[in-house]
């Protein structure tokens, strides 16, 4: 099997235990290679120059978003819109569409176990519209049901929301199932794909997504950009989010006319920097391939929860099934807060995640105040997993509860 960790310069010189990667991924030499590559050779504002550096960059930043738009299947490039992260994208679509389509007693759809950025936008939005929340709660296993799709997706309903994938329970949701439903009364889908671009091959006309987001650097890409896919026929008909530089065609002292797409919502000195680093992200993810890193997420997880099963004083929450944990398994251990899990972990250098994760209704939901979080990836080792098991089994006796 392929060592990748020599791909990663962090992996390859620090020893810790780094399972944190649904809050971000660590960054292969190609992509720290490309952003100093960009800044040596391209470094000028990329669309409005006519001399070779901008020409470059207006060059690096449309071959990344044609690779975004190829990576996710979107049918043109110009359905991309880069922002600086899946929150962001978010709101794009929460403030350019939402506030301009919604009104009072209109419904809006939204899974209780949302990551905060897919669900304050939609909140916000229903206080400024008057539009009612709706929201629709998995099982035990963490998946929608039909019943429940069907049942809180209303005629009323006007936008739903959901991630492909739970950061908390790693549960991949019935998108196409949920789309369906979606579309049959009228409404349109927002999907974050922040926990399922790393992780797995994603076609956004397959699943009929309206709108889809996610972040570069979960995975492996630079923080500070992200993605925010629209069907070209929605995007078209919604106002510009800010306004600027760069987004507009004409302006005079009594009114503006905007760019076409994506340009229109690109306002000020776009991200290119970031876009080069992406455009290598998505390279390495191709070399790799999503069927090498599925297998290898699975046999660890496997291993991991196994660990954990015999751990009697440990809870983990949503499926019993490895294979529908996506990487991530959140667990509480009997009479231990979280914060105090991780941080008995981090002195044997194991970096864990321990909270709400952003995601207070569905602790709520689950009926406790925080859990800990253990994410993997592909380079992630066996060895490790066994380490972590090893390290988690003494946290309650640091605690002061014997064996």
């Amino acid at each position: 099997m392929k060592d990748y960790r020599k791909d990663f310069p962090i992996l390859d010189q620090d020893e810790t235990i780094y399972f944190d990667n649904a809050a971000t991924a660590q960054k292969p030499a190609c992509v720290m290679e490309a952003l100093t590559d960009y800044y040596s050779r391209s470094n000028a504002n990329p669309l409005r120059g006519l001399y070779d550096w901008s020409l470059r960059a207006t060059e690096v930043l449309e071959t990344a978003r044609q690779k975004a738009a190829d990576l996710i299947g979107a049918a043109a490039k110009e359905e991309i819109i880069f922002t600086r992260n899946t929150t962001e994208a978010l709101n794009l679509a929460a403030y350019s569409y939402a506030l301009n389509h919604l009104k009072a007693g209109d419904e809006i759809a939204v899974c209780i176990s949302e990551h905060h950025s897919n669900f304050l936008p939609w909140q916000m939005a229903a206080e400024k519209t008057g539009a009612v929340l709706r929201f629709l709660e998995p099982g035990p296993d963490g998946r929608l049901t039909a019943e429940e799709i069907r049942a809180k997706i209303t005629p009323n309903c006007r936008l739903a929301a959901v991630a492909q994938v739970s950061n908390v329970l790693g549960r991949v949701q019935p998108v196409r199932e949920i789309a369906d439903r979606v579309h049959e009364v009228g409404a349109v889908l927002v999907v974050d794909g922040a926990q399922s671009v790393p992780h797995m091959a994603v076609d956004v006309q397959a699943m009929d997504a309206d709108f889809f987001a996610f972040s570069g650097h979960k995975m492996m890409g630079p923080m500070g950009i992200g993605v925010l896919y629209g069907k070209q026929a929605l995007l078209e008909k919604m106002p510009p989010f800010l306004r600027g530089g760069e987004m507009i065609e004409y302006v005079t002292k009594d009114s503006a006319s905007w760019a076409e797409l994506p340009h229109k919502f690109e306002a000020g000195t776009v991200n290119a920097a970031d876009a080069a680093g992406l455009s290598a992200a998505i390279d390495y993810l191709a070399a790799v391939g999503y069927e090498e890193i599925r297998q290898r997420e699975l046999a660890l997880t496997r291993r991991l929860m196994g660990h954990l099963k015999e751990m009697p004083y440990v809870t983990v929450y949503g499926s019993e099934d490895p294979a529908e944990h996506c990487g991530i398994v959140t667990f509480n251990i009997e009479g231990c807060h979280p914060h105090d899990v991780a941080s008995i972990l981090n002195e044997d250098g194991i970096a864990i995640r321990a909270g709400h994760h952003c995601a207070q209704p569905l602790m709520q939901y689950l009926q406790i105040n925080a859990a800990c979080r253990a994410s993997l990836y592909f380079y992630n080792t066996e060895a490790e997993v066994d380490r972590f098991a090893q390290s988690l089994k003494k946290v309650r006796g640091a605690l002061g509860y014997g064996s």
